[in-house]
């Protein structure tokens, strides 16, 4: 008797544990669900959307609303759990949700919301989960259970800014009380053109683009930039968005010619070069004079290396004196390596193809290095050479049968930019 409620308690206990992490979902009599991930930095939510009259289409008049963070450990089934809901309806709203919203993806810290009809019950009728500021996920447990994505109302409204530099182009943003993520998507459009980790004292930028709002109230961040302009070392960089019939968008200069070349300046977004290219150089871990075939940009580890152009990755590899490094085939005539890396990008292997910008690794010091960089080697028809003395081809200018719609759409964002500007 003993020994049989033994066995009964030690059931009872395992599954308790199971139930406090929510790992239970119904699936041939057995529990199987996976926790909440930790954190998507993209999908964070730092701040609730504010409770309103008509909310997500629902007319919260006629319900209790709470809201709530999703904690380390949680699930659905858990959360669902505790408002009384059956294992059963669990499992089928799992199995509903399959080809609208994995329900492992629900983040730690991301906002839910828990609707209870006013009744003497308090049952729950909705469960609507926020993937960030605009997107969400209704699982709606009235008699006919649904899943469903859905999304808030968005605005966009287009605004103007202009700076000088003092330090960097966030410092100067930050400055003046603006989103950082203009700095991301200015340093994407000109990532050909300028390095923004040489930026001079007296550079400057003028740009319009759109301000999100969800609802006319809630910040939800910015938009595309439409139109830019920097002056960097007394030269003028001109950017104006253009769309092609076939859904791409693109960044031109006044006449044109795309911003986009064959290869970006560098494998990192911000880096410092702490060594250049050089036939003869003091080795700082050899101790030795030799030749220094390839550009050195020191940037924490960790920080991602990017492929400077389309191409094939051809090995991705180790050895004692470039550590992890990958190297990629662009054409018959380019080929690029990229050296000491803490480790490669998830599926980065010989025969993958790589596009320009992809990410195929991370900043480390494997191999002969003394700190954390990454050494780019450029070879042109078999020969390393130095790439910032290579006349490298540019991207393709505008297609002639769009000549006329882009004249167009440069005419009216100059235009937006005076109505804009005129209007602050």
């Amino acid at each position: 008797m003993k020994s049989k409620y033994t066995k009964l308690y030690i059931f009872l206990a395992a599954f308790a544990v199971l139930s406090v992490f929510g790992i239970y979902k119904l699936q041939d009599g057995k529990p199987s669900e996976i926790i909440a991930n930790d954190l998507t930095a993209e999908e964070e939510i730092e701040e609730a959307i504010p409770v309103s009259k008509e909310m997500f289409d629902i007319n919260i008049s006629s319900f209790n609303v709470t809201e709530n963070k999703v904690k380390s450990g949680e699930s659905l089934g858990l959360i669902l759990g505790r408002e009384g809901i059956g294992n059963q309806t669990v499992h089928n709203l799992i199995q509903l949700s399959d080809t609208v919203f994995r329900v492992r993806n629900i983040n730690v810290n991301n906002t839910y919301y828990l609707f209870h009809n006013k009744d003497s019950a308090n049952t729950l009728h909705y469960l609507i989960y926020l993937k960030n500021k605009i997107d969400y996920v209704v699982f709606d447990l009235s008699d006919t259970l649904k899943v469903y994505n859905a999304h808030r109302n968005l605005t966009k409204t287009i605004k103007y800014a202009t700076g000088t530099i003092n330090s960097s182009l966030s410092q100067t943003l930050l400055d003046q009380h603006l989103s950082i993520l203009l700095s991301h998507k200015m340093e994407d459009i000109y990532a050909w053109t300028i390095n923004f980790f040489a930026l001079q004292k007296g550079d400057s930028f003028e740009i319009v683009y759109e301000q999100l709002t969800i609802d006319d109230t809630i910040n939800a961040g910015v938009g595309n930039i439409l139109n830019a302009a920097f002056v960097h070392k007394n030269n003028n960089f001109n950017a104006f968005s253009f769309e092609t019939p076939e859904g791409w968008t693109e960044f031109y200069d006044e006449n044109g010619k795309s911003l986009r070349k064959s290869f970006l300046m560098a494998p990192l977004k911000t880096y410092r070069i702490s060594s250049k290219f050089q036939r003869n150089r003091f080795h700082p871990v050899q101790k030795r004079w030799k030749a220094h075939k390839g550009t050195d940009f020191a940037a924490p580890r960790g920080t991602p290396i990017m492929s400077t152009a389309n191409g094939t990755v051809i090995k991705a590899g180790y050895t004692s004196g470039n550590g992890n490094y990958v190297k990629v085939k662009h054409n018959g005539k380019y080929t690029t390596q990229y050296l000491h890396m803490t480790k490669f990008a998830k599926g980065i292997k010989s025969g993958k193809f790589v596009k320009q910008g992809e990410v195929i690794g991370y900043v480390g010091s494997t191999g002969l290095a003394t700190g954390p960089h990454v050494c780019y080697r450029f070879w042109v028809n078999g020969i390393q050479v130095d790439p910032y003395k290579q006349k490298l081809p540019d991207a393709e200018p505008i297609k002639k049968e769009y000549v006329e719609a882009f004249e167009k759409r440069k005419s009216d964002l100059i235009q937006l930019k005076d109505s804009v500007f005129t209007s602050i």
